[in-house]
């Protein structure tokens, strides 16, 4: 059955566990959505893990798009959720409106999904009233990693933990269906899931939140530029990968393939009336 805006808030108030993981193209979200998660986020963060940026700002709506549509095609029972890239939606409601409509119906997102608590609630707001759905995003967000001053854990003192309360409570106020909170502590995020009537999707943020996702790169040992301290890695599929190639290069090499099996046949009295 497909997930929806409707299975989220249902979780909730069930007190089930969602799960998310990221995709960026057609057979991984095959692959992802037949193995039952409830949602596929197409992250930003493929400028990271699929074009090699060393952060998300330089990703754009065409990017996100492109890679939306083949997620999309690929996840017939995950909620798809396609985020908004850096500057989609910060230069007026009209421009973010306008944005994550095309990630709807050019990308074929279910919702969309922005970065920002309090300062983004009007956006949230308009964009809601579009008829979009959105998800939200607050603790670490990376398009602001500059500000931030880096890759840093949010929420730790008084008063940056009570700016993280008043965010989520000002984005659920807002209309947003879910709130992904990222790199925050446990123990705050708890309280923050247990205040809100939204779910919570953690990353970084301990089991205390509604669900949980994780870049599929990281918890299956493909990406290894940087591991961030709260991955565990599922599989190690990197190295199965690596594996595999380094047969193929061995058996091209030493002529043991291709087999015969895995060729086509042509009778030969053609081949000797050939020139």
């Amino acid at each position: 059955m497909k997930n929806t805006v409707l299975t989220f808030r249902d979780a909730k108030i069930k007190g089930e566990k969602l799960t998310m993981l990221t995709a960026y193209d057609y057979t991984t979200a095959k692959i992802v959505d037949e193995s039952g998660v409830n949602s596929i986020l197409v992250g930003d963060s493929l400028g990271m893990v699929m074009l090699g940026y060393e952060d998300t700002l330089s990703v754009t709506m065409e990017d996100m798009i492109h890679h939306t549509a083949a997620v999309a095609r690929g996840a017939k029972n995950a909620l798809v959720v396609g985020d908004m890239p850096f500057m989609s939606y910060n230069t007026g409601i009209r421009d973010a409106v306008i944005n994550a409509g095309r990630l709807m119906s050019e990308g074929r997102a279910n919702c969309v999904k922005l970065e920002g608590g309090k300062e983004i609630s009007d956006v949230i707001k308009a964009i809601v009233e579009a008829k979009i759905p959105v998800c939200a995003h607050i603790g670490l967000t990376p398009q602001a990693v500059n500000s931030l001053g880096g890759f840093k854990v949010q929420g730790k003192d008084e008063e940056s933990a009570k700016k993280l309360i008043e965010d989520a409570l000002a984005v659920q106020e807002a209309g947003a269906f879910a709130v992904v909170l990222e790199c925050v502590p446990a123990l705050l995020a708890e309280k923050v899931s247990n205040m809100l009537d939204i779910p919570t999707i953690g990353i970084g943020a301990g089991a205390g939140c509604d669900g949980q996702v994780l870049v599929y790169q990281d918890m299956l040992g493909l990406y290894n530029d940087f591991v961030p301290k709260f991955v565990k890695q599922f599989a190690n599929v990197g190295e199965v990968m690596r594996s595999g190639i380094k047969e193929y290069i061995k058996e091209v090499q030493n002529g043991n393939f291709p087999e015969e099996k895995h060729t086509f046949k042509i009778d030969r009295e053609v081949i000797e009336k050939l020139y």
